[in-house]
């Protein structure tokens, strides 16, 4: 595949509503887009990585720097030397060398790849292996200012039709939040719980209060890099652990499956650095057994579309974070999703599925940068 060029553009996108976890508040998103221009097609990447380094080392400015600087050379020169014989495939292997910046990695194969997949007409559920036509969504909660506040946002959420509620804890906003929103809303709500690493395995018996509730799962309760401690956790716990940022390629998942330091992984395709790895990371859920569900970052409808697509395979058995386009803005850069019984359709078109919308993309467009081959 011959490559034109890269367009790397940064938008800004503000958020319906302030969207706070155990490490930060949120209002704006401050977005990379990456745009691969090639004689056949364009395709689009999207990064998720946030402005600042608070979910992950990883940040923004960061991401496209390391774009610019290495990765995007790196490219070039490869294709300089064979161009005919690259694909996407190939990016994982190309940026190999580049430690760590997962989040710009994948945004550079998501970009290659949809151009790749719009050129030959196919789709990205096609080309994953997508087995539905349609998924089912849930959708991540906040934390509130109050519990009052709390369950008036649950039940506009479940008036939406999402069949799964996350909430969002931290030390001090915990049981009594998920006791409030159970007693209201009833056993037979899907609930589970996300606390971002907020906790010590030293809140193991206040953790263990949470068991009450039947969970769905409680995610990422402590440090990204302690898996030994998860899996201590896991043994005193009957609510399964779900780990998210603990999971940055399938090496990591195999080895939390090995500690057992959970039964439940989070796919974020852009956490693992491509839909590529995130496709390795299922695969190995779902030989070993571990239920597994597609996280959300925010994204926009570009990376919403390839998250909805990722999440109809197989192994994806709980419902993602895949919310509707309304949930965190009010005009998408690309045609809304909409949520309809509590799913959301697969993308069937080649590529992605979905393209930026050209006058809402250059009215929320802060910087663009061409970087031609």
């Amino acid at each position: 595949m011959k490559i034109e060029g890269i367009e790397l553009r940064r938008i800004a996108m503000p958020l319906v509503s302030p969207f706070r976890t155990s490490f930060h508040t949120e209002t704006e998103r401050d977005v990379l887009l990456v745009r691969v221009v090639t004689p056949q097609a364009e395709g689009w990447g999207e990064c998720v990585a946030m402005s600042e380094p608070r979910y992950s080392p990883e940040y923004v400015d960061g991401a496209a720097d390391v774009l610019r600087r290495f990765m995007i050379p790196a490219l070039r020169a490869r294709l300089a030397d064979t161009p005919a014989r690259f694909d996407a495939n190939l990016v994982g292997h190309l940026l190999g060398p580049i430690r760590g910046h997962r989040m710009a990695k994948a945004a550079l194969e998501m970009a290659v790849l949809d151009a790749e997949l719009r050129a030959s007409g196919r789709s990205f559920a096609s080309y994953l292996g997508a087995t539905r036509d349609r998924v089912p969504c849930g959708v991540s909660v906040g934390i509130m200012n109050s519990i009052p506040e709390l369950l008036d946002a649950v039940a506009g959420y479940l008036d939406d039709g999402y069949v799964r509620i996350k909430l969002k804890i931290e030390p001090g906003w915990d049981v009594e939040p998920v006791r409030a929103v159970r007693e209201r809303f009833g056993d037979d709500l899907a609930l589970q719980v996300d606390a971002n690493a907020a906790y010590t395995l030293a809140d193991a018996n206040h953790l263990a209060k949470l068991d009450d509730f039947d969970l769905l799962l409680i995610e990422q309760p402590l440090a990204e890099d302690d898996m030994v401690q998860h899996a201590r956790l896991a043994r005193r716990l009957r609510t399964p652990i779900c780990l998210d940022e603990s999971i940055e390629s399938a090496a990591h998942a195999a080895a939390a499956i090995s500690l057992g330091a959970c039964s439940v992984i989070n796919i974020k395709p852009g956490r693992v650095g491509g839909y590529l790895e995130a496709l390795r990371v299922h695969d190995l859920c779902r030989a070993h057994g571990v239920a597994a569900w597609t996280g959300g970052m925010l994204e926009t409808g570009l990376g919403r579309a390839a998250n909805v697509a990722f999440a109809a395979l197989p192994g994806c058995t709980l419902p993602g974070d895949t919310s509707a386009s309304r949930r965190y803005y009010k005009a998408d850069i690309t045609e809304p999703f909409e949520l309809e019984d509590g799913h959301l359709a697969v993308p069937t078109g080649p590529g992605l599925g979905v393209a930026p919308i050209p006058e809402i993309l250059d009215e929320v467009t802060t910087a663009t940068e061409w970087i031609p081959f």
